[in-house]
This record gives structure tokens, C-alpha cells and sequence, in this order.
């Protein structure tokens, strides 16, 4: 009888301190495996961001000890928000979200701490193949530029005023069609030229429908256009994560710089199911070319600086950021050594 009675005292106990365990795992390793979930949103999913897709493709976040879940913001309004309310963890977008949050005078402001891609990622297609083009040829051309106030249509206004160009005067710039649109409005016959990203601007070449004449990019100059950033509370709290984070986006940006595009295509191709891989290959080409995907993690002033002179010759700036204030260096270089 004491022995039943010692089985029935002793199983529940073990029991319940089996279960307990369970639950203290479950809530310290969200992603399984020892991982820890990380909520990333980027602004769109795009072979721009080729750095990062190798990274997941590679396992070198599952190396880092993060499991991430991934989600499109589809605008970097969108991803901000959602980091101001602590619904995802780290934001992936321009960095002009962060400086526009930092403006409104918000407390606990995004922090960037790693950046992705150097120099926009948009291109200038036309309808005929133009060998000695020059960006003052456009005078008098009808051109469909994407959302007023975007970082796209911004740098195409910089590039026109770098080239003696009056955006107002001395062009059209229709931006009364929205940004998904603007393809299928071009190749329907609206405007004489239109800027459009990769692997778009590839596909129309392929297809004999447009020409890529120029690179916005290229022609703006280096500066920080997609960035990772968090609160600086959720940093401040998790700087072990946000390193390894880091880590894993700068081995996959080193990847990226010392492969083929084909070879990059073809590791990251599984995020793109739907796409063509010649097609693929030749975008993330056009992008290597141009230095858009950047080597490290590290933001430059200089670069930080041309974007809020961007902004500000579109007039979409009201007074500049603080370059110490917004960006924090110390996980990339960290993970550079």
C-alpha cells in the first residue's frame, strides 16, 4: 500500500514538472530547434534584396540561431508602423521611413543598423533603343515615374536636376498611375519612357517591348536605400540577436559579391518559384553592375547625407536627421571583423 500510494504521490509531481519544462521551452524557443523567432517585414519581395534571400537559402540566419517569419509591408509606411507597434521585430525598407518617424518626435524611434542595398534599384526603359542616350535628352518626353514623394521618383527628380532639367517645366512626369500599374499603363502605350525595377525592366527587353537606357541608381549616386532597423528599445534589449542577425546578412552579402549572377540566381531562385531564371540572372547582373548590392552592413554618413539631400530637393524634408541618432554601426562592424 505504500508503495501504490508513493506512485501516485511522485507520477502527477513528475508530470506536471515535465510540462512546466515544455512550456518554458516553447516560450524561450518560439522557432524550434533552439532558434529564436524573429517577426521580419520587408517593404516587398524583390531580387533587389538578393543579399538577404541567400542568407535564409544558406542557413545562415538557422546558423545565427534565428528563425524567421517573413512578411511583405507591401510600402515602407506600412513596415514602420508595424515596427512602432511591435507587431514584427526588425523592419526592411528605405531608410526615409526611420528619418520620417524620428521627425514626428516619437520617444522610442527606429534605429538602422544594417544596410542592404547602396543605390536605387530603378531603371529607365524606352520604346526605342537609344545608344547615345544622356539623361538631358528627355526634355519634352512624357515619363511615368512612380508615387510622388517615394524614394524612386525622388532620386529620378534628382538625377533630372543634376542634368539641368526643371522636373516641372521641362517634362512631363505623370504620376497620376500607382507604382503596380505603371508597367502594364507603359507597355499599353502611356508615356514615352517609364522607370521600373528589376527583373521588370529585363522582361520587357526580352520580350522586344522597351529598352533599358539607364540606371536611376547609377546616376544618383550612392546612398542607402534598404535598410534593417527596430526600435531602439527592442536593441537595446536584444543586442546578442540583432549581432547575429547582422552576421547573417553580411555573409550573405559577401556571397553575393563574390559569385556569378548566375550562381546567385540559382541559390535564391526557390524564393522565386514563378520566375524565370535567365531572366532573374540577367536582373541580378544589371544590379552588380550598377554596385547596388552593398558588400557590408555598414551605412555611411556621406551616403546617409545624400539621401536627406534627395529628400530634401523633392521637398519631402523637413528638417534632417541626425545621422549618430538614426544609425548604429557597432553590430555591422562587429560582424565585419
Amino acid at each position: 500500500m505504500k508503495q501504490i500510494s508513493l506512485y501516485r504521490l511522485v507520477v502527477p509531481l513528475l508530470t506536471g514538472v515535465l510540462l512546466l519544462g515544455g512550456v518554458l521551452a516553447a516560450c524561450g524557443n518560439a522557432g524550434g530547434g533552439g532558434r529564436t523567432t524573429v517577426r521580419l517585414s520587408e517593404v516587398t519581395h524583390s531580387v533587389f534584396y538578393a543579399p538577404q534571400y541567400v542568407a535564409i537559402e544558406l542557413g545562415y540566419f538557422e546558423e545565427a540561431g534565428i528563425e524567421l517569419s517573413l512578411t511583405s509591408g507591401e510600402g515602407a509606411d506600412k513596415v514602420m508602423t508595424g515596427v512602432i507597434s511591435g507587431s514584427i521585430d526588425i523592419g526592411f525598407s528605405g531608410p526615409e521611413a526611420a528619418i520620417y518617424a524620428y521627425n514626428e518626435g516619437k520617444a522610442d524611434f527606429a534605429q538602422v543598423f544594417a544596410q542592404v542595398t547602396a543605390r536605387d534599384g530603378s531603371f529607365l526603359v524606352g520604346r526605342n533603343p537609344e545608344p547615345d542616350f544622356n539623361w538631358g535628352d528627355l526634355a519634352g518626353s512624357h515619363i511615368l515615374p512612380g508615387r510622388k514623394g517615394g524614394v524612386p521618383y525622388m532620386a529620378f527628380e534628382y538625377v533630372l536636376k543634376s542634368a539641368g532639367l526643371d522636373p516641372v517645366r521641362d517634362l512631363l512626369l505623370d504620376n497620376s498611375i500607382q507604382f503596380s500599374a505603371m508597367t502594364g499603363a507603359f507597355l499599353g502605350g502611356s508615356g514615352d519612357y517609364v522607370t521600373v525595377f528589376e527583373p521588370t525592366a529585363s522582361t520587357i527587353e526580352a520580350e522586344g517591348r522597351g529598352y533599358i537606357l539607364a540606371s536611376v541608381g547609377e546616376a544618383a549616386g550612392e546612398i542607402p536605400y534598404t535598410a534593417y532597423y527596430a526600435l531602439g528599445s527592442y536593441i537595446e534589449k536584444n543586442p546578442d540577436l540583432i549581432a547575429r542577425f547582422t552576421q547573417a546578412v553580411y555573409k550573405g552579402q559577401q556571397y553575393v559579391a563574390g559569385h556569378s549572377a548566375a550562381e546567385i540566381a540559382a541559390v535564391i531562385a526557390p524564393q522565386f518559384p514563378e520566375a524565370d531564371l535567365a531572366i532573374m540572372t540577367r536582373a541580378i547582373q544589371n544590379y552588380k553592375d550598377i554596385g547596388a548590392y552593398a558588400e557590408t552592413p555598414f551605412l555611411s554618413e556621406d551616403a546617409f547625407e545624400r539621401l536627406q539631400t534627395v529628400m530634401a530637393s523633392a521637398g519631402e524634408l523637413s528638417r534632417p536627421a541626425p545621422y549618430e541618432a538614426l544609425v548604429d554601426n557597432s553590430f555591422a562592424l562587429q560582424a565585419m571583423q
